[in-house]
């Protein structure tokens, strides 16, 4: 199969206010290179970590761990949940602000067959539904931590004229600090986004 031609999101193209950066990112691809080939999936589902956010990873300010969350918008900040699962996230402002946009799910798009040898599933829908799941199919993890995704490398954002159709707004998953903030955006016809029927709606 002929690899799709992309070209890298431009930094001009990203809003410089995070809840905006998470709608817009919408519909957007994340194109990861491996060894093996590339892997890309259209992004169905993010969520926004504003300022002021206690739920945010730069509430308190920076740190070793979450130095790339300060970067100019358009960099990855990727980090280890509960020791478990990586999170790819993107910084969403200017620098030294501390905000960031979690991918939530993907719609696979190139190098299915590589996404589920990396997760050893089959079913296309579960490959990258899910922000863990989708670190695991796109192989990310810490090494690509504070690289610019609007560059092409070997993690970047491509643009698409793809439309996402009808994007939903809800509450953000799996926290407890300022948990009633509408900050979470997904394809509301996308059998990709994660998280309970509820949320979908």
């Amino acid at each position: 199969m002929r690899m799709t031609i992309r070209r890298p999101l431009a930094r001009s193209e990203l809003p410089d206010d995070t809840a905006d950066l998470a709608r817009t990112l919408i519909g957007k691809v994340v194109v990861r290179e491996l060894p093996e080939g590339v892997v890309s999936g259209r992004i169905v589902e993010t969520e926004a970590y504003v300022v002021g956010d206690a739920a945010g990873h730069g509430y308190r300010g920076m740190t070793p761990r979450n130095r790339s969350l300060f970067l100019e918008r358009g960099h990855a900040y990727v980090y280890l949940a509960y020791g478990v699962s990586y999170m790819l996230n993107v910084s969403s402002e200017r620098q030294g602000v501390g905000t960031g946009v979690l991918i939530r799910a993907l719609e696979p798009l190139e190098g299915i067959p590589i996404m589920r040898q990396n997760r050893g599933v089959e079913r296309v829908r579960d490959l990258a539904r899910g922000p863990g799941r989708l670190a695991a199919a796109l192989r990310i993890d810490r090494s690509l931590d504070g690289l610019d995704l609007c560059r092409q490398g070997p993690l970047w954002l491509a643009g698409d004229d793809h439309q996402p159709g009808d994007i939903g707004q809800s509450i953000r998953i799996g926290i407890s600090k300022d948990a009633d903030r509408l900050l979470r955006f997904y394809v509301r016809e996308s059998p990709f986004v994660s998280g309970p029927g509820s949320l979908r709606e």
